[in-house]
């Protein structure tokens, strides 16, 4: 009985051994067929199987040329050195089919990498670099011919480098800050490395003495405030506590290490008590006309940019000279003597949740307003000491649009501080584009949030897809609107899990949007693309056509807000005027410049650089047929045809202008498209947004014009043009290739149809820089 066992014993061990040589043979052969040159496979034999003659990726080593822990943003590289199976140094010159990915395990985010063959003793080293900017772990993972060398994937953490306060902020940031003196203030700064990774790993992070609040009139304001920091490691956040003392109004800078923040300056209002509560008291009941006694110094036609003070400056008990008002009688230039006082008017400032309002009365009881800004981040304010005449603390309101208004006033900073309280509460507790989004799209979903977000189910027709599409929501309540649309194509089978109903936003936009339709249409052929409702649209295309626009409009943003697959794009560029009249904005001569670029060059910046007293304008525009007839002048004031242009009144005349052709023309267009739009999108919750930002939240951060996609095929091919079949019969084909540096221009190889592109810290920054690129340098060749 022994014997049999251990009989069966030794052959069940001589079988396990057969089984581990032929499986171990096996693997040899898969090995040496995907990793050993097709070429030479031919050369080989059994014999070189058994030998370990071949590649093998077990037997390849990998050697780290850093020690850890390592900070991001320097060229880091690592060695793979290759070795037959016997142990033998395989030549890395040969094809090996050797690949690296580099991957952010967290961002998703790969790395591109070089390879480089060392001419070492055995020239059996292959050199990897690579350059990683974001913090985090990443995944190494070393592949030949398919298969894992031994020990990959490997994982490297990467530390986030040293503070650079140009990159470090304050967050939910505010250009004016109200306060109240003696009560402690936190400010939470987000520090940054120079690649933008937030960073608590610096021991100067909470020193106090790193820290300072200062102006340059006076070179730090120690003596009026007091602060603490203590640091947030779980966020990344330092936490600056200010208590300030001093009442009054400052221009603040808050510097790290001698160095301002990125957006460290701004101002801030400190109240005492009683102005605070009555701060409080005005926002608190919004219904009760609030307004505050003023005096009305100047406004004017002239640049903003005459009002700006010197950066961080203290507020000086004096003022700059007024501007464009009379002069008082009273008054006349003496040598010696200091100089003019402007006489002011009596006027009253009306403030609300949406509006200031400049008023004055005639006669003491007709109201007449005078100047109305919105309560928004678009609108400026700028402080300055006592006036030359009450001595009462002087505003300069500057929207942009309008001419920039100087008023002085008793109660100042508590109407400054009324207007900020509203702002705030409007645009949820930060100014910076990102918080305005989150909270933009956190009160859409709940504005709609007591609708049901059921299914409903759209037929359309692909060949109509218009008609269809206006057919399927004709009798649509603002409801049904905010449900999940669920479309179906006539005459396709498709299950709608996502894919038909985003094919629909996009072919729908497409159709309303395209010029070719007539319901929006472009100033010129080189304008970029932007669109604009159609002045001259032909009559049986109805107004009704232009609220399905806004609720189509209306609809991206509001499935964007829901996030996810749901996020939806609105698939055409407007102009920046139409995206002004969405927001409420007036005309300006200055968006001629983007959006009728012909007209800008040709008659405005002539306007602006020449004499007008010579050219025969008056304040009236002619209108003219097609075929050159003219049909009718339209005043763009009252009497305007027997007023002319002058040099001092060209610029209100280039403004009523820009209001004519930009948008009095498409006036009924613009209200019905907005009537659909505020369906679905308030108008108070699009006010927060510039044109610029709403354009980014309705078409996303990387947009391309036509014009600038046969830019990008000219810098990158060296034509504009492509062949016949497309990019798929492009020789070579189009790569896109990372470059070795960062922040620079980005280069091009068009003998290999390569785009280069070095490393960006936003998608905003590699925007601009390729748009730059491609403007300025799609012809010529240099050397690299």
């Amino acid at each position: 009985m022994f014997y049999v066992i251990g009989g069966i014993t030794v052959s069940i061990i001589l079988f396990v051994f057969t089984i581990k040589f032929l499986c171990e043979l096996a693997a040899r052969v898969v090995s040496f067929l995907q990793n050993e040159d097709p070429g030479r496979r031919g050369d080989r034999s059994i014999y070189d199987y058994v030998r370990g003659n071949y590649l093998d990726p077990r037997s390849c080593k990998v050697s780290w040329d850093w020690k850890e822990p390592q900070e991001v943003g320097q060229t880091m590289s690592f060695r793979v050195q290759l070795f037959y199976k016997n142990g033998q140094p395989f030549p890395a010159h040969r094809p090996v089919g050797l690949r690296v990915n580099i991957t952010h395990i967290e961002l998703a985010l790969d790395i591109p990498v070089t390879q480089e063959v060392l001419h070492e003793p055995e020239s059996n080293v292959v050199k990897v670099a690579f350059t990683v900017r974001k913090a985090g772990r990443y995944e190494v993972a070393v592949k030949l011919g398919g298969l894992n060398v031994a020990y990959s994937p490997y994982y490297k953490i990467f530390q986030p480098g040293t503070v650079v306060p140009s990159k470090t902020k304050i967050a939910y940031h505010f250009s004016t800050l109200v306060l109240t003196n003696g009560q402690q203030h936190t400010l939470q700064i987000e520090p940054r490395d120079e690649y933008g990774n937030p960073t608590s790993n610096s021991t100067s992070l909470t020193d106090e003495a790193n820290y300072s609040l200062g102006t340059v009139d006076d070179d730090s304001m120690e003596d009026c405030f007091s602060k603490s920091v203590t640091l947030n490691k779980q966020q990344c956040q330092v936490l600056l506590r200010l208590t300030l003392r001093r009442t009054g109004c400052f221009r603040a800078c808050i510097s790290y290490k001698d160095q301002p923040l990125s957006n460290g300056e701004f101002d801030i209002i400190v109240l005492n008590e009683n102005e605070k509560a009555c701060v409080e008291k005005n926002v608190s009941t919004p219904g009760i006309s609030i307004y505050f006694e003023a005096y009305l110094y100047s406004s004017g036609n002239y640049s903003s940019s005459s009002w700006q003070l010197p950066a961080s400056s203290l507020l000086a008990p004096q003022r700059r000279p007024s501007m464009g008002e009379e002069e008082d009688e009273h008054d006349s230039p003496v040598e010696g003597q200091p100089e003019k006082v402007k006489k002011p008017k009596k006027v009253y400032c009306y403030i609300s949740p949406k509006q200031l309002s400049v008023k004055e009365f005639y006669l003491k009881i007709i109201p007449w307003r005078l100047f109305t800004f919105r309560v928004c981040p678009g609108t400026k304010f700028t402080y300055y000491g006592p006036d030359p005449v009450h001595k009462y603390l002087t505003l300069v309101v500057d929207d942009g649009i309008q001419p920039p208004v100087e008023l002085s006033c008793k109660d100042r900073n508590i109407m400054a501080a009324t207007f900020i309280r509203f702002l705030h509460k409007n645009i949820g507790g930060s100014e910076t584009f990102q918080d305005k989004v989150n909270f933009f799209q956190r009160e859409l979903r709940h504005i709609h949030s007591k609708r049901p977000r059921t299914k409903t189910c759209l037929k359309i027709t692909r060949h109509s897809i218009l008609d269809s599409s206006l057919k399927a929501t004709r009798n649509f309540s603002v409801s049904d609107w905010s449900k999940n649309f669920e479309v179906v194509f006539q005459d396709e089978e498709a299950l709608d899990w996502g894919g038909p109903r985003r094919e629909w936003f996009e072919l729908i936009c497409k159709t309303l949007f395209d010029t070719s339709n007539q319901l929006f249409t472009r100033f010129s052929d080189n304008n970029q693309g932007l669109v604009h409702p159609n002045a001259e649209r032909p009559a049986h295309l109805r107004l009704k056509m232009y609220e399905f626009a806004g609720r189509i409009v209306g609809k991206c943003l509001y499935e964007s807000a829901l996030g996810g697959a749901y996020k939806q794009l609105v698939r055409a560029r407007f102009t920046r005027s139409f995206l002004a009249q969405i927001i409420g904005l007036r005309m300006n001569y200055k968006y001629f410049e983007t959006d009728d670029q012909e007209f800008y060059k040709t008659k405005v910046c002539f306007i602006l650089n020449n004499d007008v007293s010579e050219m025969d304008l008056v304040f009236a525009e002619e209108k003219y047929s097609k075929s050159g007839q003219l049909e009718k002048v339209v005043e763009l004031i009252s009497g305007g045809a027997q007023i002319a242009v002058t040099n001092e009144n060209k610029m209100h005349y280039l403004n009523l202008l820009a209001q004519y052709r930009l948008a009095s023309q498409v006036r009924d267009e613009v209200e019905h498209f907005l009537k659909g739009l505020n369906e679905l999108v308030p108008e108070n919750l699009l006010a927060i947004f510039d044109e610029n930002e709403l354009e980014v939240l309705c078409h996303g951060n990387f947009l391309f014009t036509q014009e600038e996609l046969a830019r990008l095929l000219q810098f990158t091919t060296g034509s504009s043009q492509l062949p016949p079949g497309g990019f798929n019969t492009l020789c070579p084909s189009f790569q896109i290739i990372a470059a070795p540096t960062h922040s620079t221009l980005p280069t091009a190889h068009t003998c290999f149809n390569q785009l280069c592109l070095p490393t960006y810290d936003s998608y905003e920054e590699l925007h601009k820089m390729l748009k730059l690129a491609i403007s300025e340098g799609s012809e010529g060749f240099g050397m690299l």
